[in-house]
């Protein structure tokens, strides 16, 4: 195996399944330059790029592109503004407080917590819906549209709306996960078509909630004017767009990866279904475990940057893989080794920094209630397929599909 050949392997699609002894290859070395991209991958030196604010998250500051094609995996070029997570401050500070002003503390410290009856009504129909338990597919049954009706109800969707809204998500779901043979302009007409509709729709929605507000956060952020002004709707269906994309994705992943890997470990499996509050700590293990964002491609420096003894030029493509840095065994101790017992479990699941994952507190609401009531109400699960299959992306990573059989569903 050569240097050079890594970050390819990592990326090629024949090791989805399993990434891991690529990432142990990797970190033989911190720093890396394959492919002109600097590639990083142990704990300490991750964590420490995070936090560093001489590196960019804006394409506009990137002077050497990477030699690599990500193949879709990323978000498209469209006619919106970056949304937040692609900017750096002051505009993304800018954004990122106002949206915060409706999602959580200080202006709405319990929202989140608020949530909680409805997210375990929406698991609860979820389940009561899936029928035979001879064959389930937990990701198109349960997993894929748990999330999506989340945002939903968060942005204030009309429940008459929701199915659009899932057709919606479903194909900008599909644009990050190319299938082999498909025509990407195609896709990518596809893509477009359903991206302008959402727009429209939303800026509709928009409309009518800056003329008649109610206590969603669409309507929060419509109408807010605070000491940062006011969103533009351009910003607003930015904003909107990220929170449908972003906190879809990545929590279908963290409760699908985590279902696969409590079915792997049945033994943490049956404490859970004993013991609804170890939730907590399976979920922060499988953060650090299984991270839902694997790798954090699209980063550049601001400034030559000295790290691990290698030096990163000024606009050069800097690649972080979290995953890499989450089972790195100068940090973690037996690091391939599933343990909701973990001490200090200060993983890399959710991003650190300033970009850490704005959504964070109801993703990880969503994955324990999602899998306390799974283990609760499927009787003896079991996986059909080990390893399932795998979707294309390298970032997002997580099964496409996750055929499960269990005897029975508790009510």
């Amino acid at each position: 195996m050569t240097q050079g050949s890594l970050l390819r392997q990592i990326l090629e699609y024949e090791n989805r399944h399993d990434p891991y002894p690529l990432y142990a290859e990797l970190r033989k070395a911190p720093v890396r330059n394959e492919d002109d991209a600097y590639v990083v991958s142990t704990y300490r030196e991750v964590l420490s790029l995070l936090h560093d604010p001489r590196v960019s998250s804006d394409a506009r500051n990137l002077t050497q592109s990477a030699g690599i094609d990500l193949q879709g995996q990323q978000e498209e070029e469209t006619t919106l503004p970056p949304s937040f997570i692609r900017l750096d401050p002051p505009e993304h500070d800018r954004l990122r407080r106002m949206t915060n002003t409706s999602f959580g503390p200080p202006h709405e410290p319990r929202r989140v917590h608020e949530m909680r009856g409805e997210l375990g009504g929406i698991v609860s129909d979820l389940i009561a819906g899936i029928g035979s338990t001879d064959r389930i597919d937990l990701v198109e049954q349960f997993s894929y549209p748990f999330p999506v009706t989340v945002i939903c109800r968060l942005l204030g969707v009309p429940r008459e709306d929701e199915s659009r809204f899932h057709g919606w998500a479903d194909t900008l779901a599909a644009s990050l996960d190319p299938m082999p043979g498909e025509d990407p302009t195609e896709r990518n007409k596809v893509f477009q078509k359903a991206r302008t509709e959402l727009g429209m729709y939303l800026a509709g929605l928009i409309e009518e909630r800056r003329k008649n507000p109610r206590q969603d956060m669409l309507s929060e952020l419509s109408t807010l004017k605070g000491p940062d002004g006011s969103m533009t709707t351009m910003e607003l269906l930015s904003t909107a767009a990220l929170l449908l994309v972003a906190g879809h994705e990545t929590t279908v992943n963290l409760i699908t990866n985590g279902m696969l890997t409590l079915l792997r470990n049945p033994d943490v499996l049956e404490r859970l279904r004993e013991d609804p509050g170890l939730s907590v700590p399976i979920v922060e293990e499988l953060l650090r475990f299984e991270p839902p964002v694997q790798l954090v491609p699209n980063r550049t420096t601001l400034a030559d940057i000295g790290i691990a003894g290698v030096t990163i030029p000024k606009g050069a493509s800097l690649w972080l893989v979290v995953a890499a840095g989450n089972r790195d065994p100068l940090r973690f101790e037996d690091p391939d080794r599933f343990d909701p017992d973990r001490k200090h479990n200060e993983h890399l699941g959710f991003g650190s920094g300033i970009h850490s994952c704005f959504g964070a507190p109801l993703a990880r609401e969503e994955a324990r209630i999602a899998l306390s009531e799974l283990a609760r109400r499927l009787v003896n699960p079991r996986l059909l397929e080990d390893p399932p299959e795998y979707r294309r992306n390298a970032v997002l990573r997580g099964p496409r599909h996750l055929p499960i059989a269990c005897d029975d569903i508790r009510p």
